[in-house]
């Protein structure tokens, strides 16, 4: 049994109860802000991509570099939150989408070659507008609603929280704090009273995500066979197989 067995293991072996005693001595309560809907946008947005802040720092702009801050494309730093195969087609029906109009590949080892986007990655992240938010965000950066609060993906239904068991797989981005195996990530939130039932119900959803993260994971590497076109084009690979990045199979 290798890594990712183990700990999937240890995932699906969390009591919610404790994952709840530790949400409570945090504290959260959502203010609706919309920070974590957001990327650092159009050279006036928060430097903040919020539900999975997994920005690489040589992707970002260069605040000292002229050119960089002539050019207001060059200052977006998109959202990337992860989404799941089955979420993406759970939004595409709520609003008869395309696979493009809900997600992107994740940009993590994808570059830019002459004829376009090339290379290998292994996540789908919700897809972005020209500002870098997320595109199904409506306002600010003083507050503004989810349009598909009802679906939205798992990630979304548990920032700022996530798992980390300490193996091989590892929530990406910078965390604030922790509290046993759970992780806090910034959130204007934190430190709020929040009910026990809110955070049995929260603490319920983190360790289905935790479950989900790993068992996905486990998909992608076991299903993982390297392929020529990504020397020319985009490949996504996910729990189903690799991907064009209109979601049909390579």
């Amino acid at each position: 049994m290798d890594d990712l067995e183990t700990e999937l293991d240890r995932a699906r072996d969390l009591p919610v109860s404790d994952l709840a005693d530790a949400i409570e001595a945090i504290g959260f309560e959502c203010t609706q802000c919309g920070a974590c809907c957001r990327g650092a946008t159009c050279g006036d947005g928060p430097n903040n991509n919020g539900a999975d802040d997994t920005a690489d720092a040589d992707d970002t702009a260069d605040a000292d570099d002229p050119a960089d801050a002539d050019d207001p494309e060059e200052n977006i730093e998109e959202h990337t939150a992860t989404i799941f195969p089955d979420e993406v087609r759970q939004l595409q029906a709520r609003g008869d989408y395309d696979w493009r109009d809900v997600a992107r590949p994740m940009p993590y080892g994808v570059s830019e070659g002459p004829d376009g986007p090339r290379g290998e990655t292994f996540e789908w992240a919700l897809q972005t507008d020209g500002c870098g938010d997320c595109r199904f965000y409506e306002g600010d950066a003083d507050g503004g609603v989810c349009t598909v609060y009802e679906d939205r993906p798992l990630i979304c239904r548990t920032y700022p929280f996530s798992v980390d068991l300490g193996a091989t797989s590892q929530p990406m981005g910078a965390a604030v704090d922790r509290e046993g195996p759970v992780r806090v990530h910034e959130c204007e939130g934190l430190g709020q009273d929040i009910d026990r039932e809110d955070a049995e119900e929260l603490a319920a959803t983190l360790k289905r995500r935790a479950i989900r993260e790993l068992e996905e994971a486990i998909a992608v590497r076991d299903g993982y066979e390297p392929t020529a076109a990504a020397d020319t084009e985009v490949v996504v690979y996910d729990s189903e197989g690799p991907k064009r990045p209109d979601g049909t199979p390579r």
